[in-house]
């Protein structure tokens, strides 16, 4: 069997949503969930996929569906202010083993970092002195040193230039993968090209019917206000969102909902009619 690359190319964000779920039904493997979210269920999965959306700031920033279909919209446009602080906010709930939120902007630096400060190598090994001494990037309390990934990256792009391969917004660690629920979300590299900011996001697994809409809807409004932060000093935009994954997926509770949108069922298509 072929391992399957498929590419989409988007005018905006709700066209990168129908296209990826006609090329789904279309192509998409369906098999059995042996572990994990709706573990013994079915899901219509892309072996790997990448989405360029080109004009990722065009509104709505999800998907409308027309009222012939009688079905719900996968998300609301509103829900993206309120999921919008689970990706740029650290607080952690109770029964909470982290948010993308808690990675990005207060993550907890081990007494290791902390160390390289005092020694001799310090120029480098690690960061700036005044990446450091800014209170929006370290956060310092009782419990402890916190980093702020997203102003860390603000501020370098600020006052070091915008060339450079080391802007990346890391949620992924190791030690995920001893959690029962890991984060799909594994980074957001961001690169500016063209007086444009772009986030290229990676995603380890991926729903597609509401997971996608969501995300890339606030990860989208997080560019916009990187962009905004940075042009008190640059003339800079928010530009095209590069998105890919190797577990894009529709569950089976959708299925129907999918081939009613695409025209044409998943059999159909896979008998060639």
């Amino acid at each position: 069997m072929i391992y399957n690359l498929e590419n989409i190319e988007a005018s905006s964000l709700s066209d990168a949503w129908f296209q990826t779920i006609y090329k789904c039904i279309e192509k998409g493997r369906e098999f059995k969930i042996d572990r994990g979210s709706y573990e013994g269920q079915k899901r219509l999965e892309f072996d790997y996929i990448t989405i360029q959306i080109k004009h990722s700031e065009v509104r709505p920033l999800v998907p409308k569906l027309p009222s012939q279909y009688n079905i719900p919209d996968p998300v609301e446009e509103s829900y993206l202010y309120d999921y919008l602080p689970y990706l740029m906010e650290g607080e952690l709930k109770e029964g909470e083993s982290y948010t993308y939120g808690q990675r990005l902007s207060r993550f907890p630096i081990s007494e290791d970092y902390i160390k390289l400060l005092n020694t001799k190598y310090k120029d480098i090994l690690i960061q700036e002195k005044d990446a450091w001494e800014n209170n929006e990037i370290i956060l310092r309390n009782k419990d402890g040193f916190f980093l702020n990934q997203i102003e860390l990256l603000i501020w370098t792009y600020k006052h070091k230039g915008f060339r450079n391969n080391q802007m990346v917004l890391q949620v992924a660690m190791p030690s995920d993968m001893l959690l029962q629920d890991p984060p799909c979300l594994r980074q957001i590299q961001v690169r500016i090209q063209d007086g444009k900011l772009h986030p290229i996001v990676y995603f380890r697994s991926w729903d597609l019917w509401n997971g996608f809409p969501a995300n890339l809807g606030a990860i989208q409004l997080l560019s916009e206000y990187i962009s905004e932060e940075i042009s008190e000093d640059y003339n800079l935009e928010s530009g095209s969102i590069i998105a890919s994954s190797a577990g894009l997926h529709i569950y089976d509770y959708v299925f129907e909902l999918a081939e009613c949108i695409r025209g044409k069922t998943i059999e159909e298509f896979r008998k060639g009619k």
